[in-house]
């Protein structure tokens, strides 16, 4: 065995014990979407922050938790930007009522949510003897995850206007809708709408 295989395995024992806030397990979730798998990180970690070591080198969105990219994408832009304390509590409220409603894992839940929202196809304009028309085409792993997280944040910040519920409720609520496959979820409604249209394009 090889040093490195030797450090990946002490890295592996290590993190065994490390629950997301203390509570939610990493142990036996996996990603059913074959395609998403690789693109989708559930590297145990307590609080998920790092702190933007990331965010200079390209693709390498994919190293960061996927619930510090929920976390990010609530908080921008707007007057939440930079407040992260503040949004990490809020998911860890929604997650403690995603487990009350549901009696599952919230991480579980919400990687359901991510790869139901996640759009298989899409539309891009093509230009022909000055004539454009759109053609179908296949979407890449890791944008399809940028689409399904960017569905369900912004389906979170619309139903959080003019709403009496707070933030957390709106977050669990949404989670759920979109792990359910829900119609009336803003995410799944999305993808849907995307689909069918790339559908028509073929």
């Amino acid at each position: 065995m090889s040093e490195e295989q030797q450090q990946q395995e002490v890295i592996t024992e290590s993190s065994k014990g490390i629950k997301l806030f203390g509570e939610w397990s990493f142990d036996n979730i996996e990603v059913r979407d074959a395609g998403l798998k690789r693109y989708i990180n559930l590297s145990p970690v307590h609080i998920p922050h790092s702190g933007g070591r990331h965010a200079a080198r390209k693709f390498q969105k994919s190293d960061m938790n996927i619930t510090e990219r929920l976390i990010n994408g609530l908080m921008k832009p707007g007057s939440s930007g930079g407040d992260k304390a503040r949004i990490t509590n809020c998911v860890r409220t929604a997650f403690k009522i995603i487990n009350l409603k549901t009696g599952r894992n919230p991480i579980e839940i919400y990687v359901r949510a991510i790869e139901n929202s996640a759009p298989n196809e899409d539309t891009t304009r093509i230009g022909y003897g000055g004539v454009v028309y759109r053609l179908a085409v296949d979407i890449a792993p890791q944008r399809r995850i940028d689409l399904a997280l960017r569905f369900l944040i912004r389906g979170i910040k619309e139903q959080t206007f003019g709403n009496r519920r707070t933030l957390e409720e709106i977050i669990a609520d949404q989670l759920i809708g979109a792990a359910n496959n829900d119609g009336n979820n803003f995410a799944i409604r999305r993808k849907r709408e995307i689909e069918r249209v790339a559908l028509a394009s073929r």
